[in-house]
């Protein structure tokens, strides 16, 4: 058994006891096995582990990389999606984690019109209120909500949120919370249906799945440290 393998086996356990801890179903929560920066060949020790669902955060390295993988491998956008580059993503990913802005929604929806696709997203809410991070602040959201979910091309499945770096994992706990019941709010005030809930990396995925996580995006657990990303000559 590869690193990689014995790896994702540990972090599979992890789910594992954290959804029996917290009363879930571990076929409520999906694990998205982070393979930014790292070669073709280390997702491949993962696919020969079992594993299906893979996220990438730079258009110009997912262009170069899954050309190379089995076409039945399913791909989230897990960075900061610029509107330069929403073309050449669409064909690629299922689902975008991190829209942050109506105007973002609005130019994913117009040329998923043009390309005749339907693409799925997931909006990142800013819950800690920090300067550094992209996202909604829980209030514009609410504002903007509706004018998002009624994109004739963009699907809205729920939220996304990366918490502030924590020396441990209990302190993310509280922007969990925060995510989860703004989530359950958006949900009774709008009459809208947003069942995924983004959240959680390496450090606090265990915590994020007790919260209520249906996605949870692990990287450093499975593949180690990050790699140089790879360089997508054409697209420089």
């Amino acid at each position: 058994m590869s690193s990689t393998a014995e790896s994702l086996e540990r972090v599979r356990q992890q789910i594992q006891s954290a959804a029996k801890k917290s009363g879930r179903s571990i076929d409520d929560i999906e694990l998205v096995a982070v393979s930014k920066t790292h070669d073709a060949s280390r997702v491949r020790e993962a696919i020969d582990a079992g594993q299906q669902l893979f996220g990438e955060s730079k258009v110009q390295e997912a262009r170069a990389k899954i050309p190379e993988l089995p076409s039945n491998l399913r791909w989230h956008f897990i960075g900061h999606l610029q509107k330069n580059k929403i073309r050449h993503a669409l064909p690629l990913f299922e689902l975008f984690h991190g829209i942050d802005s109506v105007d973002l929604a609005r130019d994913i929806d117009r040329i998923a019109d043009e390309a005749g696709s339907h693409p799925g997203v997931l909006l990142e809410v800013n819950v800690a209120g920090e300067g550094s991070k992209f996202g909604f602040k829980p209030d514009q959201l609410r504002q903007d909500i509706e004018a998002l979910v009624q994109l004739p091309r963009v699907t809205v499945q729920g939220l996304m949120t990366i918490p502030p770096l924590a020396q441990e994992p209990e302190d993310s706990r509280k922007f969990f919370v925060e995510l989860r019941e703004l989530r359950d709010r958006l949900q009774q005030e709008f009459d809208v249906t947003l069942p995924h809930l983004s959240m959680g990396m390496t450090n606090d995925f265990t915590v994020a799945i007790e919260e209520g996580a249906t996605l949870v995006r692990v990287g450093t657990a499975i593949f180690g440290e990050r790699q140089r990303p790879i360089r997508d000559p054409a697209a420089e």
